[in-house]
């Protein structure tokens, strides 16, 4: 048995008691604005950011034909077993 009883704000089965009800009673209404100024902000974040790269236009962008490998890259078919390497069949 511990030496000081627990206190907590919540029953035996994990239930807000009633004097945490009256303690975050004062605090409910600036909670909910607070949540709505910040949940409103990232909305109008995301908003402005999809219409900002809708409004992007790719026409400058050279596209290539076809995608071309860099000389130093070997090709797939060139590519050696490890037995080929050291010599063995």
């Amino acid at each position: 048995m511990p030496l000081f009883p627990r206190s907590t704000y919540y029953t035996k089965d994990y239930r807000q008691s009633a004097a945490l009800i009256r303690a975050r009673q004062p605090f409910l209404i600036k909670n909910i604005f607070t949540g709505l100024g910040i949940a409103s902000f990232v909305i109008g974040v995301y908003a402005f950011t999809i219409s900002a790269v809708a409004q992007d236009d790719f026409s400058d962008v050279q596209i290539p034909d076809a995608v071309q490998q860099p000389p130093h890259t070997p090709h797939a078919g060139a590519l050696k077993t490890p037995s080929e390497v050291s010599g063995r069949q």
